[in-house]
């Protein structure tokens, strides 16, 4: 059966109520998306990176697949709410997702990795830094220590299908008063988001016409591969230090974050850093704007590609600022000898 999209309006979700609020174009179409493939979550590469599953998005007449990804937060704090597809007046509605405080209603759908379809449980964050259930996460354990192990989330777990969508024959929830309530305080995807979903769209191996909606593990590999977004693919953003190309800067994760440096050896290095060569202070100052202003590797964007609004020159807490470390030589301090004159030297 060809897909055909029924309804493509701007402001098509007012005034449905599974629908979200968040202003963009809406997409509802007469079929429902196909199940959700079984991957593999890669590991998250960095300490604050957020788990953002894959999900089914529309375009050219076509469903087409979103790999799952690991995305650098727009702030601390923040949790990332899936999209999801809902049944409403006849249609299947896509809501997208969006970043808040608290995890928002995704249509109950079971995203898998922590999203069992009530909220999020693959990590909690704890104060400004962010913790990983590895019982249900994947993490890079060389880099990665700040874990923890909860297997009661199973028993968390909405529903056991593969269903991707909310309404008739799939998955049947309603949001809670809580719920709706996070769709309030909802912070847009980042531009990285929303150019992956661009690339994801143009992809013929990821489109459900060609993939006969199972999308292969080669196929994600190879996209993500192209992208690099989120695999550690030298898009080093969070704790690496610097931020994505186009991208929310979201500074260095260690330096925003004091608890996260570990104890003794690095405490240490960063008081020899700043009590000693007081003279090449200013080179040191030079460099370190080069790596927070400097641009980093990441996902390309595409012509014509939405950008999300810059969380990051709005909060200072995630806008990594460093006191700044000045140049030249100090002079010494009053009362303290310049350094004595050879003799029958000038």
């Amino acid at each position: 059966m060809k897909l055909r999209p029924i309804v493509l309006a701007a402001l098509l979700f007012v005034g449905l109520p599974l629908a979200s609020s968040y202003p963009q174009v809406g997409i509802s179409v007469n079929v429902a998306p196909p199940v959700l493939p079984v991957y593999e979550q890669p590991p998250c590469p960095v300490e604050g990176y957020i788990w953002t599953p894959g999900y089914w998005g529309w375009g050219a007449g076509d469903y087409y697949w979103v790999p799952g990804v690991w995305v650098a937060p727009p702030s601390v704090g923040l949790l990332w709410t899936p999209p999801w597809w809902g049944w409403n007046n006849g249609a299947y509605v896509f809501n997208q997702g969006y970043w808040g405080p608290t995890v928002g209603f995704y249509g109950g759908i079971n995203y898998g990795y922590g999203y069992s379809g009530n909220g999020y449980w693959g990590g909690r964050w704890e104060g400004n830094a962010f913790r990983y259930n590895t019982a249900v996460t994947r993490v890079n354990n060389t880099v990665i220590h700040n874990t923890y192990v909860d297997r009661n989330v199973v028993n968390k777990q909405v529903n056991a299908n593969r269903a991707s969508f909310n309404g008739p024959n799939g998955v049947k929830a309603e949001p809670t008063a809580e719920q709706k309530a996070a769709a309030e305080r909802k912070t847009p995807p980042t531009s990285q988001q929303l150019a992956r979903q661009e690339a994801a769209s143009k992809d013929k191996n990821l489109q459900a016409s060609v993939n006969k909606g199972h999308p292969n593990s080669d196929a994600i590999k190879s996209f993500n591969k192209s992208e690099g977004a989120g695999q550690g693919k030298g898009e080093a953003i969070g704790a690496a230090g610097g931020a994505a190309k186009g991208e929310n800067k979201t500074g260095n994760m260690a330096e925003r974050n004091p608890q996260r440096t570990g104890a003794g050896k690095a405490g240490a290095s960063e008081n020899k850093l700043k009590t000693g060569n007081q003279g090449n202070r200013g080179n040191m100052g030079g460099n370190q704007a080069k790596m927070h202003t400097g641009k980093m590797p990441g996902p390309v964007g595409h012509p014509g590609q939405p950008h999300a609004m810059n969380q990051m020159s709005h909060n200072p807490q995630m806008g990594g600022k460093h006191p700044q470390m000045g140049g030249g030589n100090r002079p010494a301090p009053k009362g303290q000898p310049q350094g004595k004159k050879k003799p029958n030297k000038p």
